[in-house]
Formats: C-alpha cells, structure tokens, sequence
C-alpha cells in the first residue's frame, strides 16, 4: 500500500486526496456518490455483461451426458475372486462408448498427462483421437485437430483446460498416476474453495459437471517405477476440503468402479477422487452385488464373514482394491489354522461413511457405524493410503479404542506386488498377526499359527531375492468359496 499510515500522517493523507482527485471524480458521480447515469449508459446490456455471460456460468448451458448403462459392461463373477479383470480397462468401454454417444455434442472430453493407454483407457482412440495442431509425422499414433483426448505431460495443463472445460458447461474425466497429481494441489484447492462458495452462498450460479479424477497406476502395484512413483496422499489432501464438496471412492474390482464412474460423470458441484488399480487382479462381486453395496457405499461381505448369529471376535475391514485382496487372504487363512475364531469382513468404497454423518452427507449414523464396527472388539482396518487418515475419520466413533489400521508408510521400491505390501505390513500374513494380538482368547493357542506366519515371510524373502517373483501361492491364490 502507498500511503499505509493516512490515520496518523497528515501529510500522506494529503497525497492520497491529491492523487484520488486526479481522477476528477465530480465528472463521474452526482452529489449523491452515484454513477452519472451518462456513463451508467455506456455498461453492456443482458447477457453481454461479463458477469452474466452464460459462458461465465456454465451452467445454464449445461447438457447432461447421454450415458450408456454402465450394467453393459458388466464383469462376470460366477464366485467372488474367481474371475479377473483389469478394472480400468474395463472402464475404458464404457468411456469410449460416452464419448461416442456425446461427440455430436462436442460436451465430453478426457485429460490426462500422456498416459491415456498406460492407463488402459486405449478403447476410447476407437471412436476419437488426441487433440492436435502441430505437425504430424507418419509413424504418429492417434493425433488429429479434432481429437477429444487432451493429453499433454503437465498435470496443471490438464487441470487448467479440465476446470476451464467444466465452468463453460462442458464434462470431463482426469486420469492420472496417482503419485503425480500431487502436481496439482493447489490448483485443485482453488477450484475446491470456488465450488464451496458458489454451490452454498450465491444463488444465481446454476450447478456444473463435478471434476472426477481417477487416479490409477497407484501406489502398491509400481513393479518397473518404484519408490517415486509411490504416494497415495492426494486423498489425505482432498479430504481437508468442505464435505459438501468432496467424495473419495475406492472401488475393489471392476464392476464397482463401473458404477461408481457412472455416478460420479451424473454427478453436479463435486470433486469426485476414484482410485483403482489398471493390473489385473480378483474381481469379488458381480454387477447387482455391486450396485448393492455402492449404493450404501460401505456393507459386510457375508460371503467372506462367519459371524452370522454371533458376534464377530475380530472385524476385518478393507478400502481399497489390493487391501481387499489382502484381507480376503488374511480371512482364508484365519479360517484354515483358527477356524474357531468368528470374522467380520466389512469392506469400504465411499471412504466418507467412515465420518459421522454430522461432518459429511455421506457418513454413517453412529447406530449404524456401531452395528457395522461393534461397540468393543478389534477392528483390523487395512487402508489403501496412509493409515492415519482412518484414525481422523473415524476418532469420535465408539469403539475407535479398539481400532487398529495397517496402510501405506512410505516403504518401497521397486519389488513384487507382494512384496510392496510386506514392506509395509500390510500383507495377509500381517494382518492375521494382528488379529493373533487383539483377539484375547486365542492366548497361547496360536503360537504355532504365529511361527508358521514368520516363516512365510522368510519364506517370501527368500523367494523373492531368488526369482524376482511373488511365491506361486501368494501370485495364484483364490478365495476358496
């Protein structure tokens, strides 16, 4: 500020009159401080005032996508884990088929920093190709000037074209590695903080298109990458921001990331985070199972559990498609050497049920978090990011004592999928020495169950050093329902 004093320097206070009079304001308001209407005159009418250019709020052109039903693409599960698919490429039929029921519109568009096809999303080139101006060389792949895949190797060139995408009334879908969108934090936090103010304190913005990111090739499968390509703390990041805003999905296998995506491209106002792996890995429930257990977002797999008519001695709760897996191996194993122990397996897609529903629209009452969770035995939670962020969900719950969770710690490199979550303890022979530990009356009864654990983990690293491979068991294993 130029004159920062005027209360206490006259003479400042002299220099700013000086100053602000050189802009003869007697010329431009009446006596009444009001504009001249001569110069009131002179403002654009209508919709050519900046401020009320439908194109300044996109919402009143708004077109809702015109969406296949994602139950065409269905996985088919005969038995939970005896099937398998790679979830996104899944995905990529039903956007390469959105795309294609929208290109006459020109209102969808998927951006992503050049990795459209490592992301197994390569089915949408079928009916479009990568926006291009520049020259062209024989040997280019999928490039021409009306493309409607943005992809561009700067994660804040994508988000700027995304956001100016979605605030002209348009739609659009942001794939990403999810180590690197970490690029765009603060640009994600300003359009956050916009959405806030503008879905809850002014009225005349009509809603737009929600920004929906997936965030694949994450965390605990970067066998070639490593170290540097692993850190699934966007979530923590996302989370800070008004509940109102923000959903965080973290489908297990294919046929729930179809629903979710569905959800989230319908979806109006929201910044919508899926993770969800692009290898190919166990799918668990086939499609009317999962529009079930994502409509609630969070449910017991009765299937996986044993507790029906009793109450459980351990809850062993999964969000995230490899933590799945592992707590399903963890659970075959505890029912194979401890078949006396009573398990409930509660799995986790919309991460927000997990905050009591006075902090989030999405959060479970405490009634129903308690009829999930139990008032009093150990809760095994094992979290596809960094394990703390449970914690913070999840502290004013009841039996939040009793709740222990394994995730992320920044351990790795670049290693087996299985050994990724060794690492990081996350791994099934872990989790059931968890449960060994928390469960009272199992007491010296599973010593034996203990040292057999211990030797697996020797057995793995052995493995491992020798072959550069995950052990035929742990690679090939099914759930054995």
């Amino acid at each position: 500020m130029p004159f920062g004093d005027t209360a206490t320097n006259p003479a400042h206070l002299r220099l700013l009159e000086e100053w602000l009079r050189g802009y003869r304001p007697e010329e431009l308001f009446d006596e009444q401080g009001a504009l001249v209407p001569q110069l009131g005159a002179l403002a654009p009418a209508g919709a050519r005032r900046m401020g009320a250019n439908p194109h300044a709020n996109g919402g009143q052109l708004l077109k809702p996508l015109r969406l296949p039903d994602f139950r065409d693409y269905a996985v088919s599960v005969p038995r939970p884990g005896h099937a398998s698919a790679e979830a996104t490429r899944v995905l990529g039929k039903f956007l390469r088929d959105v795309m294609k029921a929208n290109g006459a519109r020109r209102n969808f568009r998927v951006f992503g920093p050049d990795e459209t096809a490592s992301n197994r999303l390569g089915d949408l080139f079928e009916v479009t190709d990568r926006a291009w101006l520049a020259e062209r060389l024989p040997e280019d792949e999928h490039l021409a000037p009306d493309g409607r895949v943005m992809e561009i190797l700067s994660e804040h060139t994508c988000q700027g074209w995304l956001e100016g995408y979605l605030l002209t009334g348009r739609h659009g879908f942001f794939s990403c590695y999810e180590a690197f969108i970490h690029i765009v934090d603060s640009m994600f936090n300003q359009h956050a903080k916009w959405l806030k103010v503008t879905t809850k304190e002014i009225p005349w913005r009509q809603p737009i298109a929600s920004l929906n990111y997936l965030l694949t090739s994450h965390v605990w499968r970067q066998d070639h990458n490593g170290f540097s390509h692993q850190d699934p703390g966007f979530i923590d990041h996302v989370v800070n921001k008004k509940a109102d805003i923000i959903r965080v999905f973290l489908p297990p296998d294919a046929n729930t990331l179809l629903y979710v995506a569905d959800w989230c491209l319908r979806s109006r106002d929201f910044v919508n985070v899926i993770v969800a792996g692009k290898q190919a890995q166990a799918q668990w429930l086939d499609m009317d199972a999962a529009v079930k257990h994502c409509t609630a977002g969070i449910g017991i797999w009765e299937w996986a559990s044993n507790d029906i008519g009793a109450q459980p001695d351990v809850v062993m709760a999964c969000a995230g498609d490899v933590p799945t897996l592992e707590t399903l191996a963890a659970v075959a194993l505890l029912r194979e050497h401890l078949p006396q122990i009573r398990v409930r397996v509660v799995n986790v897609v919309d991460l927000m049920t997990l905050q009591p529903r006075e902090e989030h629209p999405h959060g479970l009452a405490d009634r129903d978090f308690d009829a999930l969770f139990t008032t009093d035995r150990p809760i095994i939670f094992a979290y596809h990011g960094y394990p703390w962020l449970i914690h913070r969900l999840t502290y004013r719950r009841t039996n939040h004592a009793n709740l222990h969770v394994r995730g992320y710690k920044e351990e790795g490199t670049t290693t087996t999928p299985f050994d990724m979550t060794v690492l990081n303890d996350l791994d099934r022979y872990h989790l059931v020495g968890d449960v060994i530990d928390r469960v009272p009356k199992l007491g010296y009864l599973a010593a034996y169950v203990k040292q057999k654990l211990r030797d697996k983990l020797i057995e793995h690293r052995q493995h491992i050093t020798r072959t550069g491979e995950d052990m035929p068991e742990v690679r090939d294993w099914q759930w054995p329902g």
